[in-house]
């Protein structure tokens, strides 16, 4: 930022409560609602931000967060740290008086973190180190993480969640041996998810809308003995469905999706899994295409008994 100091790392006093204090507002007003709704999961290894930058202070404001973070008693070391503190951001090194003569004209910036990340002591929570910094309205400062567009939709991306992925089956919970079993999806339970991730603070009122759509979902039926449809296993969404009820008159057909049992499971049961692909989108302030995040998916598991009977009335 030309005339502005570059953020430095420098020491602090313990500041948990502020660490997870942000502006940021999320609408979750069509995000998946129902008791069984999950948080979706990357099918890579990305992950959204554990910590980020955002605008926190009015220079009246920093000072008194300032005065909470160094009223610590007994803190070892405090008093030379306190003092580089104080160099820093009050005796003109390079901020004066918490930058008071600026009041009105930026917000002082500082690290959130995702506290359900820094609990499980996910190195990422603890990246974003460097100390509070000032930046004047309107400007987004050049360090990574700090809030912008593109990170708001990585903190919605954290927020979408998805419906069960129970499969009907017909026959339902019981089959038979080489009878094909049908497999779907209720189609109400598949529309678009989506979460709305806003900040308006220092200067910035911009946002960010992450989408998911089901796009597919995959069939493992617990053994190797067995037949998917189709033969992927992967059953496309067709009209807002995946796979077809099963009807009477189709016994003899075979299911757009489903899975065929080749052995019996005996005393116990097969444990079939159905996992559904969503694909996943954003855009929000300054973007007019849509922009693409890794695509997420959700799948849980059913027993299904398989009976060692070759044939049945239909």
């Amino acid at each position: 930022m030309p005339g502005e100091p570059p953020p430095a790392k420098v020491s602090g006093g313990t500041r948990k409560e502020s660490v997870y204090a942000t502006a940021i507002r999320f609408d979750e007003s069509k995000n998946g609602s129902n008791k069984s709704a999950t948080p979706v999961t990357p099918v890579t290894n990305w992950s959204p931000p554990a910590c980020w930058y955002e605008p926190k202070w009015s220079p009246a404001q920093f000072k008194k967060e300032f005065q909470r973070r160094w009223d610590i008693p007994d803190f070892s070391g405090a008093g030379e740290a306190h003092a580089l503190d104080e160099d820093h951001y009050i005796k003109g090194n390079p901020y004066k008086d918490f930058n008071k003569s600026q009041t009105g004209k930026g917000m002082w910036w500082d690290a959130v973190r995702d506290k359900a990340r820094e609990d499980a002591l996910d190195p990422a929570a603890f990246e974003c180190d460097t100390a509070t910094f000032w930046v004047k309205n309107g400007v987004t400062p050049k360090v990574k993480n700090a809030v912008t567009p593109e990170i708001l939709s990585q903190l919605a991306y954290n927020k979408i969640k998805l419906p069960d992925t129970k499969v009907t089956l017909a026959p339902a919970d019981t089959t038979k041996v080489n009878l094909p079993t049908w497999a779907w999806l209720d189609k109400a339970k598949f529309n678009p998810v989506s979460v709305t991730a806003s900040l308006n603070a220092g200067g910035l009122n911009i946002q960010a809308t992450t989408t998911a759509e089901p796009v597919s979902l995959k069939i493992e039926p617990g053994t190797s003995d067995a037949t998917t449809f189709p033969a992927s296993g992967e059953c496309p969404i067709n009209n807002g469905r995946i796979g077809e009820p099963y009807a009477k008159g189709k016994a003899d057909q075979t299911p757009p999706c489903g899975v065929e049992y080749l052995r019996s499971s005996g005393n116990g049961t097969y444990k079939l899994t159905a996992t559904v692909t969503w694909k996943i989108h954003w855009t929000g302030t300054g973007v007019t295409d849509e922009q693409s995040l890794p695509d997420g998916e959700f799948g849980a598991s059913q027993d299904v008994t398989v009976q060692e009977i070759q044939a049945i009335n239909q």
